[in-house]
């Protein structure tokens, strides 16, 4: 948005190919202009949701939310001058737009630029780069290529994974054939990164690991109380990375707020007894059938560890007997051969009964968003007609 010389605005463009109202206006710009002044807590950038629970909202997020995460996470992860940062990530989300650009130009590191993710090129790059950020879906691409070997990676000395869950499958096969752990951590829109595994020290496949530095992270009840490890309850986060509120949604920013100023991600988790944090879902994704609480990334983990499975979503559907009805949508893997029952039965001997699935469904792929979150809201609307 650009200020006229009247107090009026105006909202400028940019396409993925540089055109567009901006391009056209910052190449008749000149290359002398006046510094706009601004303090910490003025807004920096609108940032929309990924919308995969409902619609999207525009998070504000201040100068002070950008540059207090930027530095945390440049610290913590160790990024200088030395570093090359490979970066294929989408423009439009935190991940690539923030995350992997601040620690590069806070560190002064170089960065090896990529329009989009293309299996190859990324492959030839690797031995020119010291990090790579990424969503799972690249890691399981680069596994599915055969030319993908330790020798490639043999440079970097850090690979993160976010944006969606980190299959713990993905995770050890990555470990077996590079020699290298991915590092897997959590953010969002609204806080940018939350939580992370160490750099030095054990990565905990399946987990978030812990809150940054400078960040409270709680799990807290239905009634905001923080509860103990090892107790699933709603994830609480405060720090001077929360954004502002919702862009002219008073109302819906002071509902995600709680009395003591920390920010209801809307996601489900829980700590361990070592104070690492697992992720089991958002919130709106909460089964209950026949009155008990169903978390669906605990079905997940146990379908997709089950032999010719690739992936798994679990949804709840509307029921008459239990309310909603723990259903399974399972991809398997290539030349497998599954049935329903015997999905069923084997997760049966793992879990207690209100958490099997009443039906298994099988796809050949997930419905997922740009950055490789599954959109369970449209298999609801699919499977619940």
């Amino acid at each position: 948005m650009q200020e006229l010389c009247d107090g009026r605005s105006q909202i400028l463009t940019l396409d993925e190919d540089g055109s567009g109202t901006l391009g056209r206006a910052a190449a008749a710009a000149t290359h002398d202009f006046p510094a706009a002044e601004m303090q910490p807590d003025d807004p920096a950038v609108i940032i929309y949701t990924s919308g995969t629970t409902g619609r999207s909202k525009g998070a504000l997020v201040t100068h002070r939310n950008l540059a207090s995460n930027a530095r945390v996470l440049a610290d913590f992860w160790k990024f200088s001058e030395s570093d090359v940062l490979l970066h294929a990530l989408p423009m439009f989300h935190v991940h690539g737009l923030f995350v992997a650009n601040h620690c590069a130009l806070l560190a002064g590191a170089k960065l090896l630029w990529h329009k989009k993710f293309d299996v190859d090129l990324v492959m030839r790059d690797l031995a020119r780069a010291s990090v790579m950020m990424g969503v799972p879906t690249f890691y399981t691409r680069l596994l599915n290529e055969p030319a993908f070997t330790r020798a490639l990676c043999n440079n970097v000395r850090l690979f993160v994974s976010g944006s969606a869950p980190l299959q713990l499958e993905t995770f050890k096969d990555f470990e077996a054939r590079t020699g290298k752990t991915i590092l897997e951590r959590y953010g969002m829109s609204e806080a940018g990164m939350i939580s992370s595994n160490p750099l030095s020290g054990e990565r905990r496949g399946g987990t978030v690991g812990f809150p940054l530095p400078g960040i409270s992270v709680r799990i807290a009840d239905e009634r905001d109380r923080p509860v103990s490890n090892g107790i699933t309850g709603a994830i609480q986060v405060k720090g001077e990375n929360v954004f502002a509120g919702y862009w002219r949604m008073p109302e819906k920013t002071r509902e995600e707020f709680t009395a003591d100023g920390y920010f209801r991600t809307g996601d489900v988790g829980v700590f361990d007894r070592d104070g690492y944090l697992s992720i089991l879902g958002r919130a709106k994704d909460l089964i209950i059938s026949g009155g008990y609480n169903v978390y669906p990334r605990e079905i997940e983990l146990v379908l997709d560890a089950l032999p010719g499975v690739t992936e798994s979503a679990v949804i709840g559907l509307p029921h008459p007997d239990f309310g909603e009805a723990v259903t399974a949508v399972v991809v398997p893997q290539k030349g497998a051969s599954l049935d329903s029952a015997a999905v069923i039965g084997a997760v049966k001997n793992t879990l207690a009964n209100y958490k099997v699935p009443k039906a298994v469904h099988f796809v050949d792929d997930l419905p997922r968003n740009a950055m490789g979150k599954v959109q369970k809201a449209l298999l609801r609307e699919r499977y619940g007609k």
